[in-house]
């Protein structure tokens, strides 16, 4: 009998905890949504025993009554051989808040508060399981389809083992993603964003890829950071790294780091690398 691979995941409500339950569902694994801690133990030995390989338990803020079985939990999971991974969905209190008054649900910690105040006991209340994340995605910035497209990176089977490599394109003056492990700056190439006829256009496209490949630096940059994950990957998914997320930025998101994204991960792809794409900025202001 094989030891499944077990994800908890926690965060703060209208993050995206449900979505990523639902992706992981979508991508084969079991899901168990807010399972007492003290059943988790027995629920894993006994799908293990059913040949079931991943197993995922969302745990939120209605939970809170629980927390202090988890240790119990953790320590009834290693004698089994398991360690669980924690992933954490955070976002803004500005994007929770917008999120909330959009569905028009309460947090389960508000009580007869605010949203704010709701919000502020739930960070409270989750601090430590932030801290102790295996992998924290911040979806403040991020679309439904662009967490999905994260989650399936992070927790895809066979794209996982293999040290997949998910490239990313953003925009600096639109925040740094919090949750990339390298974040490389694009802004030393000229920018179409002040070629009229280039700045309705993306990186996506012909003319501004055109543009953008022009410079000599940017061809330059493009075989460095290749040689450089080459070097990396390796030693990383050793070291039970799965997954590496490298972030470009430019200004807007919407030119430079757009080009050299596609760029870099064609070339991956010709290496045989599985590699996962993801635009956050390119379609805003």
């Amino acid at each position: 009998m094989s030891t499944p691979r077990v994800v908890i995941v926690t965060g703060m409500s209208g993050a995206g905890r449900r979505t990523t339950a639902h992706v992981l569902e979508d991508i084969g694994w079991y899901v168990a949504d807010n399972v007492p801690p003290s059943l988790v133990p027995n629920l894993v030995a006994e799908c293990a025993a059913q040949g079931i390989a991943r197993l995922a338990f969302g745990l939120d803020a209605r939970s809170a009554a629980s927390f202090d079985r988890l240790p119990a939990m953790f320590e009834a999971l290693a004698e089994q051989g398991v360690e669980p991974e924690l992933c954490f969905l955070d976002a803004s209190d500005q994007a929770i808040v917008r999120r909330q008054e959009s569905n028009r649900r309460p947090l389960p910690l508000q009580g007869d508060g605010t949203l704010l105040e709701g919000i502020a006991r739930e960070r409270a209340l989750l601090a430590q399981f932030r801290t102790d994340a295996d992998v924290v995605f911040d979806t403040s910035d991020l679309t439904t389809n662009q967490l999905a497209i994260r989650v399936n990176h992070r927790y895809g089977s066979e794209a996982s083992d293999q040290g997949a490599v998910l490239v990313m394109s953003f925009g600096f003056k639109n925040g740094v993603p919090l949750d990339a492990d390298m974040v490389l700056d694009a802004r030393f190439l000229p920018n179409p964003h002040w070629v009229p006829q280039l700045r309705p256009l993306t990186g996506l496209t012909a003319e501004v890829c055109d543009y953008v490949m022009l410079f000599p630096p940017a061809m330059s940059f493009l075989d460095g950071l290749e040689t450089l994950l080459a070097v990396i990957r390796p030693g990383l998914l050793h070291e039970g790294k799965r997954a590496l997320v490298v972030a470009i930025g430019c200004t807007g998101g919407k030119h430079r780091s757009v080009v050299l994204v596609e760029q870099l991960a064609n070339r991956l792809r010709k290496t045989g690398t599985p590699v996962s794409v993801l635009h956050r900025d390119i379609a805003k202001e």
